[in-house]
């Protein structure tokens, strides 16, 4: 869904109103605004491509992290909203001139369908708050809202992709899928592309991933020895040499 243009923050209540009227039944939980789990003054944002009345390369202004929408409103009253299932992405990347939230937003028009050649319409976003501390705060913010809206589209991909892989592998295709499995390994385009993910996104302090280390080729994982490779033929043509009597062959 497209970037929307605002003039004023979303309507949200904060987390402790939000407590003090769910401690006693309302009449209707629909009618309970969102909850704003974060509020950043003095953040920077830049748009590529940017939006009409936004154009400038850093708009400063206050980002708000609602539960239904993420919100940006500019020092001039100028702004936006992004639906949460429209941001396909979003990470810290950390640069030489700058440290960011990095969010790629998905903006093609809802219900629209793409004809098979083409891709979707994207637009990327860095958000820069005035001290690294907050960068956190954020991110987890993100996080959190993000979960709440998961992607209507994402099984019926997930589907579309395992009957494309089952297709390839039937029919010979090459189609190469890695689930991470003991004993698989990425092909060298795989391996390119991973490395070009893990150098843009930084994981927040506790959540680095574990490293992973590789055995040496031909030491065994377990303990550190190596086995000779016998095949059955082998094995079974010892097995007659030795229940032979003595002198026959």
């Amino acid at each position: 869904m497209p970037t929307v243009p605002i003039s004023a923050p979303p309507t949200f209540i904060t987390v402790e109103e939000h407590r003090d009227l769910t401690s006693s039944t309302p009449d209707s939980f629909n009618s309970i605004p969102p909850v704003l789990r974060h509020k950043e003054a003095n953040v920077t944002v830049s748009l590529d491509p940017p939006l009409p009345g936004l154009e400038g390369e850093n708009i400063k202004g206050t980002l708000y992290i609602v539960e239904s929408v993420l919100a940006f409103v500019a020092a001039s009253g100028s702004g936006f909203q992004i639906d949460y299932p429209s941001i396909t992405l979003h990470a810290v990347k950390r640069e030489p001139t700058r440290v960011s939230i990095y969010c790629q937003l998905d903006e093609t028009p809802e219900g629209q369908p793409l004809p098979e050649d083409e891709d979707s319409e994207m637009r990327e976003m860095f958000i820069v708050p005035e001290t690294e501390d907050s960068l956190e705060p954020i991110f987890e913010a993100l996080s959190i809202c993000a979960s709440l809206h998961p992607d209507k589209a994402g099984d019926d991909d997930e589907d579309m992709e395992d009957e494309m892989f089952a297709d390839a592998d039937e029919s010979g295709g090459g189609f190469e899928t890695f689930a991470g499995g003991e004993g698989e390994e990425l092909s060298a385009v795989g391996r390119a592309a991973l490395a070009h993910l893990e150098s843009i996104i930084v994981y927040p302090p506790g959540r680095e991933p574990p490293a992973v280390v590789e055995p040496e080729d031909g030491v065994n994982g377990v303990n550190g020895t190596t086995e000779p490779e016998t095949s059955e033929e082998e094995d079974l043509t010892q097995t007659e040499a030795q229940s032979l009597p003595n002198g026959t062959h």
